[in-house]
């Protein structure tokens, strides 16, 4: 399929209101990093305007060069001793009732950035307790001990992204290991089953249906509660390309069949990023 400009249903249109300079703001006073800016997602103005945000900790320089992402790779920065806090007080003065916390990938760190993880979730539970905690966290290298240290904070949810299919990795995800990325999902299930799962695949990348239907057949194996499937944007002509514009009726039907195979919740369409409308996965299972 050649592609073209982006069709209408991946173009979006917001205007900058109150609680989006709030917002930014906010996230200025207090020197945090959002995923939102950094990965140029799309929906940063509507998530903006609902006053949230998916704070990106760690700094903002990522160890790994995936070539589907936009976050800067290189040599990665000091880790920031206040963060934890300041994330806590921006998600008490915001009000969140759901929040989500990522990080660019620190394979420098001994740890893989873990213990600054499980300090911004105790932090925040500390300083504001009537919120709901997600991490999008990345593999660690297969580090069970650094896995260990997020899951004794007690986040409510754990997100890892497999992204795509694993005969892509080596052109978009060649730092990574399928298997690896699936082991630490069933880790978490097998340390704490109380913990949800989520995971998150991009379409577009040059994948069949069959490739994602079979993604998602691991991810239950595996255990996991909640799925995002969404569009790949190609951040630059430096970047992986578009192969596909998939049609929102082929997301409906991944939506029917991930729900079939016995996802707690699934958001399905191709604007869906991992943590856009995040809080949506908790009031389906909970019928708020």
């Amino acid at each position: 399929m050649k592609i073209t400009n982006r069709p209408e249903w991946l173009k979006v249109k917001y205007k900058a209101g109150y609680d989006f300079t709030r917002v930014e703001n906010l996230l200025d006073r207090l020197h945090l990093n959002t995923v939102c800016e950094e990965a140029a997602c799309p929906n940063k103005g509507e998530c903006f305007n609902r006053k949230t945000a998916t704070f990106m900790i760690l700094g903002r320089v990522c160890t790994r060069f995936c070539t589907f992402c936009n976050v800067t790779g290189g040599n990665p920065e000091v880790v920031d001793s206040e963060e934890p806090a300041n994330i806590a007080q921006a998600v008490k003065e915001l009000e969140l009732k759901h929040v989500v916390i990522t990080s660019v990938t620190r394979d420098d760190l001994p740890d893989g950035g873990a213990a600054h993880f499980a300090d911004v979730i105790r932090a925040v539970k500390s300083e504001y307790d009537k919120v709901i905690i997600e991490v999008l966290i990345p593999d660690f290298q297969g580090d069970e001990n650094a896995l260990n240290l997020v899951i004794s904070a007690s986040p409510h949810i754990i997100n890892h992204n497999v992204e795509t299919i694993p005969s892509l990795y080596h052109e978009v995800r060649p730092q990574a290991d399928y298997r690896q990325s699936l082991q630490l999902l069933e880790r978490v299930k097998t340390l704490n089953n109380l913990i949800y799962t989520k995971s998150g695949i991009m379409l577009g990348l040059g994948e069949t249906e069959y490739d994602v239907i079979n993604v998602f057949k691991d991810l239950r194996s595996a255990g996991c509660d909640f799925l995002t499937v969404g569009q790949y944007l190609s951040p630059s002509k430096q970047h992986h390309p578009v192969v596909e514009w998939v049609h929102p009726d082929q997301f409906a039907r991944l939506h029917d069949k991930a729900m079939e195979l016995g996802f707690l919740h699934a958001s399905c369409a191709p604007l869906v990023r991992s943590s856009y409308l995040a809080d949506e996965a908790m009031k389906s299972i909970r019928n708020d």
